[in-house]
């Protein structure tokens, strides 16, 4: 079924196409008479204006873009679910599409975005070079989520990462354990704050800080646990990078015929929705997902509006969850 248009619109209406632009963009220049055929007959044949192509004729867009680092992550979703509320309550539209986690699909992704001349963009866990950042500021308002900048023209809401992995390495150290492995996430976003505040812990609890490379993914996960299990000695506690990260880990534990937390406990970090599940009870590190998605839309929209150009810099403070996947060293 193909989609009505304005010439549609101005057929049944008997009117001339100019007329239903002028009425879909709100102009006073038409009579009530005139105004309500034309609504009429938008409303009998399905009709709303096509968002981009009015912001186009415009020249004043309604559209926000949005890029996920990845689509994968429920952490990235959560985070929209902020941003849409605000954009909803101003207005706003979102476009949504994805990096893959690769600098040069991200890089493609956020021109593909701006193609669309959003009034802004929202950029979830980039890990494209700064300079693309830069450029894609210079372009439109933009607002950085899990990702530092220093740059004046750019917006970030981040989580303090460091003092989420120390929270972690805290309550493992509470119960008794010191051998302590962190998996971590690479060349993630935000992985190398969680990375140094886990040897900052570690190394404020007198303990050696042991390292094992790995991604925000399960696959990951599981596959550093399996160079752990052939390596050896193993440590009685994983802080992993990401929950996603500690899933895969687990699956591979208790494939070895590990248990967990008998065996070895395991700290996610994120809270995301796939930690709470009753078969998982993860014990993580929680990011008010929500709270950074609805201050980065609020963030952007500020900016759109021109109600200020000084940057905003937010940084939320995490906490631990406890749940299932943790206990006391026996």
């Amino acid at each position: 079924m193909t989609r009505p248009t304005m010439e549609d619109v101005a057929r049944v209406a008997g009117v001339s196409r100019a007329l239903v632009s002028l009425v879909m963009n709100g102009s006073p220049k038409v009579s009530e008479q005139r105004r309500k055929a034309v609504l009429d007959a938008a409303e009998q044949l399905g009709y709303s204006p096509h968002a981009m192509a009015r912001s186009l004729a415009s020249r004043t867009s309604t559209v926000l873009g949005v890029m996920v680092s990845d689509l994968h992550n429920a952490f990235f979703a959560e985070v929209v679910d902020g941003i849409d509320e605000v954009a909803q309550a101003e207005g706003f539209e979102l476009i949504i599409n994805t990096g893959g986690r690769s600098p040069a699909r991200e890089k493609r992704a956020v021109n593909g975005l701006l193609a669309f001349r959003p009034a802004g963009l929202a950029l979830l866990g980039p890990v494209v070079p700064p300079n693309t950042l830069a450029d894609a500021a210079s372009q439109a308002p933009t607002v950085l989520v899990a990702r530092s900048s220093r740059l004046s023209t750019l917006d970030t809401v981040n989580d303090d990462g460091e003092a989420g992995s120390g929270l972690a390495v805290d309550h493992l150290v509470s119960l008794g354990h010191s051998e302590i492995a962190h998996l971590d996430g690479g060349v993630g976003s935000q992985a190398p704050q969680r990375r140094r505040g886990y040897i900052t812990a570690m190394q404020r609890h007198g303990l050696t800080p042991r390292v094992i490379p790995s991604e925000y993914t399960d696959i990951a996960g599981a596959k550093a646990v399996r160079q752990l299990l052939e390596q050896g000695p193993l440590p009685t506690a994983l802080v992993a990078a990401n929950d996603f990260n500690a899933v895969g880990a687990i699956s591979a534990l208790e494939e070895a015929g590990l248990r967990v937390p008998q065996d070895m406990s395991v700290v996610g970090y994120d809270n995301t929705s796939l930690a709470g599940l009753r078969h998982v009870s993860l014990t993580t590190i929680d990011q008010p997902r929500h709270e950074i998605g609805r201050l980065a839309g609020e963030a952007l929209v500020q900016r759109v509006r021109g109600e200020r150009t000084e940057p905003v810099k937010k940084l939320l403070h995490p906490s631990l969850v406890v749940r299932s996947t943790t206990q006391a060293r026996s």
